[in-house]
């Protein structure tokens, strides 16, 4: 049996859907899977205070140790590339996160690779498998604490509640290619085919929460607390927007957004990227 040393890389969606890739391949090559969560910039916060334990029969996830750091983290100018020279020891081959996308664009077996290699170290922020959405929702429980404020958000939902995520901050392409006016363009359409309409709205802006309540009043639906990744409290309150968003008729969402597609396959809804 071979085995895949895998580290997700990215914000949640990122990491989320390079995971459920992961555990697709170990699967199909009857592989050990070994995942290894690094907190960073991109996501500060430890698996065990965001999900529940995997099962152990899927994979062994871990938080990262500090020799975690000191070796199998990806060789970077942070840690002076040093992790590069134990990985070239310890395993057949390695792949790391650049060159994933650009490996799928040449149609690369990454199953080939796996079994020929035996052992061999991974690092993704996409997805470079096909996998059931379903896997999302077995490999990532939220802890109880965020399931209670999902489920408390959730219980006033009606029939005509419908999903909008509006990604701003860091993702220029979400912000040139899907402006606040396509998003008010169809909700008008929304409201005006059905008055029941009520809208959650998910952003990491506070002014686009001002400016679509203002416009929507109390058809708008939304979270009183600051999304920000690189705290625990903020990476908490994105899982549970993320959970929220499953739980409407339809999203609406961002150009280039992980997270608007992750939310629409953890619901099994269906999703509509609003872009020019």
């Amino acid at each position: 049996m071979g085995k895949i040393t895998f580290v997700p890389v990215g914000g949640l969606a990122n990491r989320m859907r390079a995971v459920a890739s992961a555990v697709m391949l170990a699967g199909k090559t009857k592989s050990e899977l070994s995942i290894i969560w690094f907190r960073d910039w991109a996501l500060n916060a430890p698996f065990y205070q965001l999900f529940k334990p995997v099962d152990r029969e899927v994979a062994c996830l871990r938080d990262a140790s500090r020799l975690d750091y000191a070796l199998l983290d990806r060789p970077r100018s942070k840690n002076f590339h040093f992790p590069l020279l134990f990985q070239k020891l310890l395993f057949k081959s390695c792949l790391y996160e650049r060159s994933i996308t650009p490996l799928c664009n040449r149609h690369f077996d990454f199953e080939r690779w796996v079994k020929e290699g035996g052992c061999v170290y991974m690092a993704s922020y996409t997805a470079f498998q096909l996998y059931d959405y379903a896997w999302i929702s077995r490999l990532f429980v939220p802890v109880d604490e965020i399931m209670e404020e999902v489920e408390n958000r959730c219980r006033n939902f009606s029939d005509a509640m419908i999903g909008v995520h509006i990604r701003r901050t860091d993702n220029l392409a979400s912000i040139r290619q899907s402006p606040i006016e396509l998003f008010y363009q169809k909700l008008d359409e929304k409201i005006k085919e059905d008055g029941k309409v009520a809208i959650y709205l998910a952003t990491d802006s506070e002014e686009v929460k001002r400016e679509m309540k203002e416009r929507y009043g109390d058809r708008i639906f939304c979270s009183g607390k600051k999304a920000d990744r690189g705290s625990l409290e903020g990476i908490r309150e994105g899982i549970t927007d993320m959970y929220t968003l499953a739980r409407t008729q339809k999203i609406y969402g961002s150009f280039q957004s992980s997270f608007s597609d992750m939310a629409a396959q953890i619901g099994g809804v269906p999703l509509e990227i609003l872009k020019l």
